[in-house]
């Protein structure tokens, strides 16, 4: 099985590629990354694109399933519109060029309360990327709405690293309907994540539909 990764360098992303990496099913993973990252494999294949163009890489789709953990904060893009690029233009314009290349699954990180209907600005581009993504018709699309996640990041979110104190003991006062807002290990969620696309190399893709993966089911697929 052929993986296409964007987000590598990310949080979540990181975690992935060395799940990937680990398995046995799978061939080959293709990174698209701006810059080259340190890590050496046989079946790692890297390739530095420009995200603006990536029509000019359409090749590169021809891959079984991507995954995307693609993301950034306002304050790191610099502006919404920039924002709207990371989070939202350039993991949809994979999406196309992967279905117009045969692409049966996509597996995507998206966030907790993504709603295209929402009046928070990062949850509605959240919400619009999914929605966009439902339209071409992907046999599978699995998309991952977690809530805090925690792990080590390379950069400082100061809100974020509050949060991650508090997590610990706001997790155990999150019970019920409410536990899809509990914390997770970026670690868990990528596990679960490699181990989907891992189960569907076992089988053909079917007709599957949309799959949203809140906590519970997070936790489940990452055992």
């Amino acid at each position: 099985m052929r993986v296409m990764l964007l987000g590598a360098t990310g949080l979540t992303g990181g975690w992935v590629l060395q799940g990937l990496l680990a398995r046995e099913e799978v061939s080959q993973v293709v990174a698209l990354v701006r810059h080259k990252l340190p890590t050496v494999s046989e079946k790692l294949v890297q390739h530095e694109v420009d995200f603006d163009r990536l029509e000019n890489h359409t090749d590169l789709f021809d891959v079984d399933i991507i995954i995307c953990c693609l993301g950034t904060t306002i304050k790191q893009a610099g502006s919404k519109e920039q924002f709207r690029k990371v989070d939202l233009s350039y993991p949809l314009k994979a999406g196309e060029l992967g279905r117009a290349q045969g692409v049966r699954a996509y597996i995507l990180m998206s966030a907790i309360g993504a709603s295209s209907s929402s009046t928070i600005f990062y949850s509605r581009v959240k919400g619009e990327l999914g929605d966009a993504l439902e339209n071409l018709g992907y046999p599978h699309l699995s998309i991952y709405h977690p809530s805090l996640l925690l792990g080590d990041r390379k950069e400082h979110r100061t809100a974020e690293a509050l949060g991650i104190q508090a997590m610990p003991l706001v997790n155990r006062l999150l019970l019920g309907p409410l536990d899809k807002y509990r914390g997770i290990e970026a670690s868990t969620v990528a596990s679960a994540m490699v181990n989907e696309a891992c189960g569907l190399a076992s089988e053909p893709v079917g007709e599957h539909g949309v799959q949203t993966r809140e906590y519970d089911d997070i936790i489940r697929l990452a055992e």
